[in-house]
């Protein structure tokens, strides 16, 4: 056994984890069924792995963690398991972006962007743009000089490819007995661009990252599951007409980023590696990440590839990794059985918000891991596309999704944003200061759920919002 894995061996011996209270999941207590976490819903809230991991599995994830938390140098470097840093990038670890495994933050002013950046690409302009686009061959088209990604870092002796910039303007929203809410609009663009302008039909769109926790429960659940729940064309007239998305060639069902573009959650890693780190892995061979051949001095920088696998995360550690992010366990809803947080779930139903955000789930038991299989668990998520409205469109197609369409993001351990990366920030470019802000951008399908908050009471929004900080 190698010493670091025999050290967290003895370290996890040691100190086992701590027996805690499990409440019954009444009214959804236990989110993540017998995987959930039930330790203090402190700012390492989601820190935590999958409950009922034997001794050996958990120091498997203890050593993901530590790739997680990894900081990647630049090549060549002396420590060669740490380095193939960008050349270009928007982060050196992942838990950069992921604050303590939850949701990005959206910078303040005169913070560097690091977790909210840019997604980039072009419409198709030639018949076999499109072919590749139609093939699942590719999922979008990289604007051709700056790629997929506006990276706002680069190794020593090359210069960042430019930043976003970002401005809002503040509307006032009337709800019924008389509150009012100020939304910010944001408008962005880009500055200091390092190799020319972009193509003038670019299309921008902000992405903020994501929480970590319960991805493996998430890919557990069965794509028959998923996709009984589709109605494309809206056949029961309910006004929901949510769609599978398909992603590459073999047309997979798409599960996991704003729009569902990737599979699972071992392509979600390495398309992260590559596009945030600029690290290639098993899965994605770009060691020098975005890097397009119009940037002759990325094209032009070493790159740490391993000399047996050439790639820059040899599989064990990118296996790690996955295993890791797949086991980050779903804090439990100590108070899911309090009275206003009752009321606020049947709020939260009666006003069809759960017609997306689907409340209960079940994971297959085929090829699943033993802490995730066959579980009970509350995601409020249907894992499909939805028409969001004019409001939250980004005009960028991705795959199958369109300008307007967003994957129902999940909603557990929403309501501990704050309490784990410091400052709340909703929806997928974090405009949202407060979940009442989300939901009053919500629009599309989802507009008619939007019009049944604005006209409830000041208690009955007060005993929505409830039910949604206790996720």
């Amino acid at each position: 056994m190698k010493p670091l894995a025999l050290s967290l061996l003895l370290v996890l011996a040691v100190f086992p984890a701590a027996a805690v209270e499990v409440p019954a999941d009444a009214d959804g207590a236990a989110p993540g069924g017998g995987a959930t976490s039930w330790n203090a819903p402190d700012r390492r809230a989601f820190t935590h792995p999958s409950t009922g991991m034997s001794l050996e599995r958990r120091m498997d994830f203890r050593l993901g963690d530590a790739i997680f938390r990894k900081l990647w140098a630049s090549s060549p470097a002396s420590t060669k398991s740490s380095d193939g840093l960008g050349p270009f990038y928007n982060a050196r670890s992942c838990q950069s972006c992921h604050v303590r495994d939850g949701r990005g933050v959206v910078p303040l002013p005169g913070e560097t962007a690091v977790s909210l950046f840019l997604r980039l690409s072009v419409p198709p302009r030639t018949g076999e743009e499109r072919a590749l686009l139609d093939s699942g061959a590719l999922s979008v088209l990289p604007e051709p000089t700056y790629g997929g990604q506006l990276q706002n870092a680069a190794v020593h002796g090359l210069s960042a490819e430019g930043r976003m910039t970002v401005d809002y303007t503040e509307e006032t929203v009337e709800l019924s007995g008389g509150e009012t809410v100020s939304l910010r609009r944001p408008a962005y663009g880009v500055a200091d661009l390092a190799h020319g302008p972009m193509a003038a039909d670019v299309m921008l769109s902000p992405r903020l990252a994501p929480p970590m926790i319960g991805l493996g429960l998430l890919e557990a659940i069965p794509e028959a599951d998923i996709l009984a729940r589709a109605d494309p064309d809206d056949a029961d007239g309910n006004g929901i007409s949510g769609r599978a998305q398909r992603v590459g060639p073999e047309g997979r069902l798409g599960r996991f980023g704003w729009k569902a573009g990737q599979p699972d959650v071992a392509a979600q890693s390495a398309d992260a590696f590559a596009g945030d780190i600029g690290l290639s892995t098993p899965l994605d061979h770009r060691s020098r990440g975005d890097c397009t051949a119009a940037q002759a001095d990325c094209m032009a920088a070493p790159v740490g590839d391993d000399p047996v696998e050439g790639i820059e995360v040899p599989k064990v550690l990118f296996d790690y990794a996955v295993f890791y992010a797949r086991h980050l366990a779903v804090p439990g809803r100590p108070r899911a059985a309090d009275p206003t947080v009752r009321a606020g779930a049947a709020l939260f139903a009666a006003a069809g918000c759960s017609s997306c955000h689907v409340p209960v789930q079940v994971t297959g038991t085929e090829g699943v891991d033993p802490e995730l299989a066959g579980q009970r668990i509350h995601p409020y998520t249907d894992l499909l596309l939805h028409d969001m409205g004019a409001d939250l469109a980004d005009g960028r197609p991705e795959a199958r999704a369109g300008g307007s369409e967003w994957r129902t993001p999940p909603l557990w351990g929403i309501g501990l944003t704050a309490r784990v990366t410091g400052r709340n920030a909703f929806l997928h470019d974090g405009r949202a200061r407060s979940l009442l802000e989300a939901i009053l951008w919500h629009g599309g399908e989802a507009a008619a759920a939007r019009a049944r908050v604005v006209a409830m009471t000041p208690d009955e929004r007060r005993h929505l919002i409830e039910f949604l900080n206790s996720l």
